[in-house]
């Protein structure tokens, strides 16, 4: 029976998760983000919750841009890996093997793995309680369309979605 209880709870899982990357001075970073969403479609504007203390808000901050990353289930591993690596001690990237390359609007990380991905160009940014809320102008996509059907939507016969659950665990969407 559902009751009142002390405290907040945190559930909005099943979700996805997206992987935010920026650049800035010569140095990449890559980090998981749970908390994320279209805000606009005309014109295209994302937002995404980093906290403060992430090596990822500085980069972003200094840049003024950042990108967020699409992967398809077979690389659920990857998505908790990149959150228990610390980006100011060692090169994501490389410590990961993720390819990538450079943004065409922005000098952000773009997954090669990824089947969805955006550039974004700052247009705003506010904090709430321990995270920043940072707001982007989508300045580029990029589709993998072998993974999407005519319409738009996932072909689940080409693309599993990794959902997260909570507690570094994932379950997929296919056919």
């Amino acid at each position: 029976m559902r009751k009142p209880i002390k405290g907040a709870v945190m559930h909005s899982y099943p979700g996805m998760v997206a992987l935010v990357t920026a650049h800035s001075n010569g140095n990449n970073n890559i980090m998981a983000a749970g908390w994320h969403t279209y805000i606009s479609i005309e014109p295209p504007i994302y937002g995404v919750a980093i906290g403060k203390e992430r090596y990822t808000h500085s980069l972003v901050k200094e840049s003024n841009s950042f990108a967020i990353n699409f992967l398809p289930y077979e690389k659920a591993e990857i998505i908790v890996r990149v959150g228990s690596i610390s980006g100011r001690e060692q090169n994501k990237f490389e410590a990961l093997g993720l390819p990538f390359e450079e943004g065409i609007t922005i000098s952000a990380p773009i997954l090669k793995d990824a089947y969805i991905a955006y550039e974004c160009k700052v247009i705003d940014q506010n904090t709430y309680g321990d995270h920043d809320w940072i707001v982007g102008e989508i300045t580029e996509c990029y589709r993998d369309d072998a993974k999407f059907l005519a319409n738009g939507l996932p072909n689940f016969n080409e693309v599993c979605i990794p959902l997260y659950l909570g507690r570094s665990s994932f379950i997929k969407t296919d056919k």
